[in-house]
């Protein structure tokens, strides 16, 4: 049966192994393109850049993810309520008091980040603040909090950047290799031909590989955050209160895109209606279905 200290140890160990995954990817890419173009200097660069962004991933990945979503930081004076809730919530969990951002937009939503609970941070919009009460704002704040203690925000915040990386790098190589960046091998055989359709290859399924690794971070961890936040709380109820406010909520997050969505509490791409802009919104989902976590934080009422 998983607990809270094999998550955390599980959390890490994927976060190690998805930055080594997706940097090994970017020095491959860089590999095949270097010789099938004949650039020299191709490979080594593959190489400089990807351990730059390993490094760049576990340090500011955070700050990153915070820049994307429009996030500023207040302080106390600036949100008394919101700090108590946040201060409150830290004492019970145990947990360091995390920095406190506010995101100056009217969808409801939220969402934790940091390599660890001493570096961590969470984020709020001002629909959050203005269309939950209390009492489910403090369920809300809960289930980040159990993101928190359990190291997701350490997995999910370093997808961000590293999905954004494998687009950004294979965009680039594309247009290198599209636009003849440098001479074509001239070998006798065919090997710069095949080294060239392999990088190409590479470069245009990379933004949907890059997706599916998104996805590979469990949906699981909601339905966990969702039971540990209300026990944080005692008060299931009020979660699954505010999860049914936010979902039905048609404003859609307007910092919101596919590298940072599955980071926030709900299914933040939804389009003015409240639908959700995803074209292939049940296959490439980053949130379980929000029915279904009503249904369980319900029964945990009872």
């Amino acid at each position: 049966m998983a607990t809270t200290y094999t998550n955390i140890t599980s959390n890490k160990t994927k976060t190690t192994l998805w930055i080594v995954f997706f940097l090994s990817f970017v020095i491959l890419l860089g590999y095949v393109l270097g010789r099938a173009l004949d650039i020299s200097w191709l490979f080594p660069f593959a190489i400089f850049f990807a351990l730059f962004q390993g490094v760049t991933t576990y340090w500011w990945s955070d700050k990153i993810a915070l820049a994307v979503a429009g996030a500023h930081e207040v302080n106390k004076s600036d949100a008394p309520e919101l700090y108590r809730l946040v201060e409150n919530l830290s004492i019970t969990a145990g947990i360091p008091t995390p920095k406190v951002y506010i995101i100056d937009d009217m969808a409801p939503n939220a969402f934790a980040t940091g390599r660890d609970p001493k570096h961590a941070s969470i984020a709020v919009t001002r629909g959050l603040l203005t269309k939950l009460n209390k009492p489910e704002l403090e369920g809300v704040l809960a289930h980040e909090f159990s993101h928190i203690g359990n190291y997701d925000i350490l997995l999910s915040t370093a997808i961000v950047v590293l999905v954004g990386i494998v687009v950004l790098v294979s965009n680039w190589f594309f247009r290198i290799s599209l636009f003849g960046g440098g001479r074509r091998s001239n070998n006798n055989n065919d090997s710069g031909g095949i080294f060239m359709i392999v990088g190409l290859v590479l470069a245009l399924l990379s933004p949907l590989f890059a997706t599916l690794i998104q996805l590979a971070i469990s949906r699981k961890r909601e339905f966990l955050a969702d039971a540990s936040g209300a026990l944080l709380t005692r008060n299931p109820n009020e979660l699954a209160d505010a999860l049914q406010k936010i979902t039905a909520d048609p404003e859609p997050l307007i910092h919101a895109n596919n590298a940072t969505a599955h980071l926030y509490f709900s299914e933040p791409l939804k389009d003015s209606k409240g639908k959700n802009r995803n074209l292939f919104a049940n296959l490439f989902s980053t949130h379980p279905d929000p029915a279904e976590r009503i249904k369980r934080l319900r029964e945990m009422a009872m």
